[in-house]
């Protein structure tokens, strides 16, 4: 059956086959740099909720699993201002921190979000993006080192797979563009 959003989608950019393959391979490299050091991994909800569920079931160590709430944006621009909505239930204390992200453009939200996990005194704190987006300025510097990052994604908005467009679509499969009318 075709799911009725597919006709908002102007392409498919990764399908879940790909996806799935390449989550695997995440997967082993998330394994082999937390072994044995039982990590917190922090799900930076809404849009990384579907991407999480997936990545830490390659992930083979013991880990702890916590989310967060952030928000920079209103409908489809930052606003530029990040606050938290809400926070985590864990201590993150000398422990390994890995933030699961959905997409990463500027980098200004995980910029203070890392800021306000290193105020809390972890052992380290890395990110882990599903997508990062090209740059189509390259005199644009990104606030944040993302160390594992699933797919570049072209300058365009992206849908599926957890990224939404006004709570919607995130249900999708794979990761497509959104056609330009549904959103301008």
């Amino acid at each position: 059956m075709k799911n009725e959003m597919e006709n908002d989608i102007k392409k498919v950019l990764y399908p879940e086959d790909v996806i799935k393959s390449r989550l695997e391979e995440l997967g082993e490299a998330l394994s082999n740099d937390y072994a044995g050091k039982n990590p917190l991994v922090l799900c930076v909800l809404k849009g990384a909720s579907i991407f999480i569920a997936d990545i830490v079931r390659h992930m083979a160590v013991s880990l702890q699993m916590d989310f967060m709430a952030v928000s920079s944006y209103e409908g489809t621009s930052s606003t530029g201002e990040v606050r938290i909505v809400k926070d985590l239930e864990a201590s993150v204390e000398g422990r390994d921190i890995l933030i699961v992200e959905d997409i990463v453009d500027t980098g200004l939200t995980l910029s203070y979000l890392v800021n306000q996990l290193k105020s809390r005194n972890p052992a380290s704190v890395n990110i882990c993006a599903l997508l990062l987006k090209k740059k189509n300025d390259p005199s644009t510097q990104r606030m944040v080192d993302v160390k594992y990052v699933g797919f570049e994604c072209p300058d365009e908005f992206v849908v599926g797979y957890g990224l939404d467009f006004n709570e919607k679509y995130r249900n999708l499969p794979y990761i497509g563009v959104l056609k330009e009318e549904m959103y301008s």
